[in-house]
């Protein structure tokens, strides 16, 4: 999709952005060649490959029409990725050209998310696959960029309670230690796995030691589950796809999330690949707008669906007929769900005024 100048030039915000999801072409053939010069094992990724192929060419679009299977084969790709990103350096490399790209495409503020991850095989711990991280961030910062990142680190679902306590106990540690880099707990992967319930009082620990908490919810039908995980509350819900009695959900969640109006990360491109949603105009992100809920458009793996924030936005624009007027309301908006101090936010409402200044008088 050709995306519109103005999308690209609207300021944005980022809060639901996997690293290694959002791993781009490049950065692909970039780590393979670091592999080839090394001399290290090249990992079969043909399939990798031909997934992106078939999505930058829109044929994801109708790919099987299961959800079930297209959540799968999703996170197969997760997998392949992996492979490639499985020491220090590698994760360095696509922190740092992922924060760049969003950049590129006028983002302001990026909230990243990623597992820690040991691969005893290179010598990767979680320790220092955390400070890869932190190290691209700074690296990006100290060469100019006018983007401010975050990081969030993820509890996997399809890990035990102990993984769990670890990926806590490492956040609280780098939120001391970070400069202000490390804000939360992410609580995501394959909905399909694990009861997230039992991690409840992960989270509640998590909570308790000043982290905040983004947490995917309702990506299936789950009602009890669903229901337990906006109870908690989280400080931000990702997908919330099927919280509408509509759609498998039912009035108290709707009703809960609505009385805390807990913001809710939406992702267009990702659910309809994922196939949890069938088209974009019965996407959830109408209902939730429509009612003044707050919204904030999200990329959620911007390499493994092919897009961009700023293709997210047009999309959602030409879909629901919102103006640009609209749209701004929508970025602008955004800067109260993210996960900074108040002189952060007002830091950013100034630079938004200075932007539509820019964009008015051209």
């Amino acid at each position: 999709m050709e995306v519109e100048a103005f999308y690209k030039r609207l300021p944005k915000i980022e809060l639901h952005a996997h690293i290694n999801g959002s791993i781009s072409t490049e950065s692909i053939e970039e780590l393979l060649a670091k592999n080839q010069e090394k001399g290290r094992p090249q990992p079969d990724i043909e399939a990798l490959r031909q997934w992106k192929a078939k999505v930058e060419n829109g044929e994801q679009m109708t790919l099987d029409g299961y959800r079930e299977k297209n959540i799968k084969i999703c996170f197969d790709m997760f997998k392949l990725i992996h492979q490639l990103v499985d020491n220090s350096e590698a994760v360095a490399i696509v922190t740092r050209n992922v924060i760049r790209e969003f950049a590129e495409d006028g983002v302001k503020f990026l909230e990243l998310r990623s597992t820690p991850r040991d691969v005893p095989e290179t010598g990767m711990t979680k320790r220092s696959y955390i400070e890869a991280v932190l190290s691209s961030i700074k690296q990006c910062k100290e060469e100019g960029s006018d983007i401010t990142v975050r990081f969030l680190l993820t509890i996997d679902r399809g890990r035990d309670l102990q993984t769990a306590h670890e990926t806590v106990q490492l956040a609280r540690e780098y939120q001391a230690t970070s400069d202000g880099v490390v804000v939360g707990i992410d609580f995501s992967g394959d909905p399909n796995k694990n009861d997230a319930r039992q991690y409840i009082p992960v989270l509640q620990e998590a909570r308790k030691s000043g982290l905040k908490l983004a947490i995917h919810v309702a990506e299936i039908p789950n009602v009890a589950e669903n229901l337990s995980l906006v109870q908690l509350p989280p400080d931000r819900i990702g997908h919330g796809t099927f919280l509408q009695p509509e759609v498998g959900g039912s009035e108290e969640l709707v009703e809960t999330v609505g009385k805390l109006r807990t913001p809710i990360e939406l992702c267009l491109t990702s659910n309809l690949v994922g196939q949890t949603v069938k088209s974009f105009d019965i996407h959830h992100f109408k209902y939730w707008y429509e009612r003044g809920h707050p919204c904030v458009i999200c990329t959620d793996d911007k390499g493994i669906f092919a897009t961009s924030l700023s293709q997210e936005y047009q999309i959602a624009a030409s879909t629901f007929n919102l103006t640009r007027e609209q749209m701004w309301e929508l970025s602008f908006g955004s800067i109260a769900c993210i996960f900074a101090d108040d002189e952060t936010k007002d830091r950013l409402r100034n630079l938004w005024a200075q932007e539509r200044s820019k964009l008015q008088s051209s």
